[in-house]
């Protein structure tokens, strides 16, 4: 079973537009790029043709990728701060640390330029969901059992 993401709606228009760009204007580009080698004679020592399929290989994988997310996801529209949930920014301290450090709760897709992901299917994720303002949760790193104390949820 394919694994659930949950997207702000924001992030959901982002991926959508996104994926309908790739099939159409960048399946286009990139026929275009591979014909243009094509012409430029002898395919096997032809780094501009290796270059352009290779583009492609790479846009085919997100497009699949993004055709995944977009049909196993779960729109989440409104977050609340009340508890750890997928689109809140949790701020957290690490047992022993005097430093806090803020993290976006939710899927590598809703990711944004100040802040760090942390995955609700990822351990500490797991321990994290559904947490509340002054808790501690435990979860088993590679290092053995950390423990994290959750210091404020902004929705």
């Amino acid at each position: 079973m394919a694994e659930l993401h949950h997207l702000s709606p924001e992030a959901h228009a982002r991926l959508a537009a996104e994926f309908k760009d790739l099939t159409t204007r960048g399946r286009i580009d990139i026929a275009d790029k591979i014909e243009q080698a094509r012409l430029l004679g002898d395919l096997s020592e032809n780094g501009d043709y290796h270059a352009a399929k290779e583009e492609q290989g790479k846009m085919e994988g997100r497009i699949l990728h993004l055709s995944s997310v977009l049909e196993n996801c779960e729109i989440v529209e409104q977050t609340s701060d009340e508890s750890v949930t997928p689109g809140v920014v949790v701020e957290i301290r690490f047992e022993g640390d005097d430093v806090t450090e803020k993290y976006l709760f939710g899927s590598i897709e809703e990711r944004r330029d100040d802040l760090e992901i942390i995955s609700p299917g990822s351990p500490m994720g797991q321990a994290l969901e559904g947490g509340v303002v002054g808790g501690v949760v435990k979860y088993e790193a590679g290092a053995g059992t950390l423990s994290v104390e959750i210091v404020s949820i902004e929705a």
